[in-house]
Order: C-alpha cells, then sequence, then structure tokens
C-alpha cells in the first residue's frame, strides 16, 4: 500500500505566499494525479497573467491584447479608444465585491466594443512577431521548463486565454513552447482585403464563459480518457475552465492572485484548491508534477 501523501513531500507548499482551504483534500487531489500517471492528465491554464508573469519589480506585464496596441500600424485614436476601454473594464474584471452578474455583463461588453474597434484598418500580421520580441518576453520563470517537460511526458496542455490569440501563439512560438502537445483556444484576428475586420471567432471569449465545452470535437480524442486535470488561472472566472470534461477525476484548481490581494484572498479560497499570492514562477505546478515529469 502506498504511503500516504503529506505537504512535506512537496516542499514548496509551505512557502508562505501559498495558501489551501483543505490541505487534506489538496492532498487527495495530488495523490491520485501522480497514482492515475501521466495517461489519465490533461494541463489547462490561462495566458495572460498566468503562464505570462503578473509583473515585474511591480510594473504591470502587458496582455496579449496589449502588445497588439504596441503596433505602430495602429492609429493613435484607436489606441486612445482601447485605453478607454481597458480603464473602465478592467478594474470592473478584477473588483472583488462587483457580482458575478455584472462581471460577465461587463466582459461581455468590452468584447462586443473590441470587436467593433478592430476593423477598417489596414494590418500586416508579420508585425505581431516583431512585437513579441520586444514585449513578449515576460513568461513565468519555469514556464518554459515546465511545458518543455509536459511535452515530453506527453501530457495535453489547453491554453484558454480571453486575449488575442494571434498574440499568445507569436508568444507561445518566441520561446519554442508552442509543440504538438499545446492547443490555443482564444480569440484570433480576421482580415478582409489586408483589413483587420473583428474576431474569427463566432463567439467573443471573456474570462467568465472559458470551459471545455468550446473546445472542437476533433480535439476531443487527445482529451479522451484525460480525467485528471491541473488547472491554472489568475482570475476566478478561470476555474470553470475545466467544466465539460468528461467523467472528471481529480481537478486541482492553482490560482495566482496579485491584485487587490487582502481583499480578493477569501474569495480565491473559495475558487481555487491552492492560491499562490504574488508569486511570479511556476514552482508549485511543478513540484506537484515531480513524480510525473
Amino acid at each position: 500500500m502506498p504511503k500516504e501523501l503529506s505537504i512535506d513531500d512537496i516542499p514548496t507548499l509551505n512557502r508562505p505566499y501559498v495558501y489551501m482551504r483543505d490541505k487534506d483534500d489538496v492532498m487527495k487531489k495530488i495523490a491520485k494525479i501522480r497514482n492515475d500517471g501521466c495517461q489519465k492528465l490533461q494541463v489547462v491554464s490561462d495566458f495572460d497573467r498566468t503562464l505570462t508573469k503578473q509583473h515585474v519589480d511591480g510594473k504591470q506585464v502587458l496582455s496579449s491584447f496589449g502588445i497588439f496596441f504596441k503596433s505602430s500600424q495602429i492609429p493613435e485614436s484607436m489606441k486612445i479608444k482601447e485605453k478607454e476601454l481597458f480603464n473602465t473594464f478592467r478594474p470592473m474584471e478584477i473588483d472583488p465585491h462587483l457580482s458575478m452578474e455584472k462581471k460577465i455583463e461587463a466582459m461581455e461588453n468590452w468584447m462586443h466594443q473590441s470587436n467593433i474597434l478592430l476593423r477598417n484598418i489596414e494590418y500586416d500580421p508579420c508585425d505581431i512577431e516583431k512585437l513579441v520580441k520586444v514585449h513578449g518576453t515576460d513568461l513565468r520563470d519555469g514556464a518554459k521548463d515546465l511545458i518543455d517537460k509536459l511535452d515530453a511526458a506527453g501530457i495535453p496542455v489547453l491554453v484558454f486565454s480571453a486575449g488575442l490569440g494571434d498574440v499568445v501563439e507569436a508568444v507561445l512560438n518566441y520561446h519554442e513552447i508552442y509543440s504538438h502537445n499545446v492547443k490555443v483556444i482564444s480569440n484570433f484576428l480576421k482580415y478582409d482585403n489586408k483589413k483587420l475586420n473583428g474576431f474569427k471567432n463566432e463567439t467573443l471569449i471573456h474570462v467568465f464563459n472559458k470551459n471545455e465545452k468550446m473546445v472542437d470535437k476533433a480535439y476531443f480524442h487527445v482529451l479522451e480518457g484525460r480525467e485528471n486535470v491541473i488547472l491554472m488561472g489568475d482570475m476566478t472566472g478561470d476555474s470553470t475552465m475545466a467544466d465539460g470534461v468528461k467523467n472528471a477525476g481529480s481537478i486541482l484548481k492553482i490560482g495566482f492572485l496579485y491584485d487587490h490581494a487582502e481583499q480578493s484572498l477569501p474569495f480565491y479560497m473559495e475558487t481555487f484548491d491552492i492560491v499562490l499570492v504574488d508569486d511570479q514562477t511556476m514552482d508549485i505546478p511543478t513540484d506537484i508534477l515531480r513524480t510525473l515529469v
């Protein structure tokens, strides 16, 4: 009979910025994930402020949309409008006291207005690769190593992003981690005669509607039998990304918290199994997966 897993078997979980509402339940979930092995595991992760850092020395890291709007091809009037949208809706997204209903309404409005904004200007998509070389360098410490190990172990990684998929893919390519085990579901730019024409996807993805029900049927065979999930996100809405997993087994939810940490911590602890406050690394997920990858 295998020895019961304890928190001392995963030393990083003893760090002072790690919070768990139910340590015994966390240990049981990790034990099942480890005992069931690679063949039954998938990883589902947000991109902005999850695979990437939330800040570097206190300076906020650009989101995928933020990187795109650094382009010199985007007219100043459009950049001003985008900034207005960000300043209106981002505070609502991270407000710990705003109801879920109001948050969802705000995010739908934000994406709808972004879809209208990104139209009728000529844009060369090759520019995205150049932008990423300058602005897309801030992956979490250890993120590349973790995804490389997951690839080597044959564990699929589903990257769910409410950001801009064109930039997400470019960042993953830049860091050489857009491997065959990685699938990106996001909002992708649409073009009409070399001009931007909003987004390709019929359903605009925001932080509160991301889940595996959006996975295309062709990808389901990759996830078949992978009932255990390690989920990573930085918003409480990210916690539903594994909804839709067939015959769900052990779903371990890891939340990265930075903005309004003191006020938001109780809400994050209700939503995630493990909450990491101002941790800009992948140390904990890597340690949890140590025996598998």
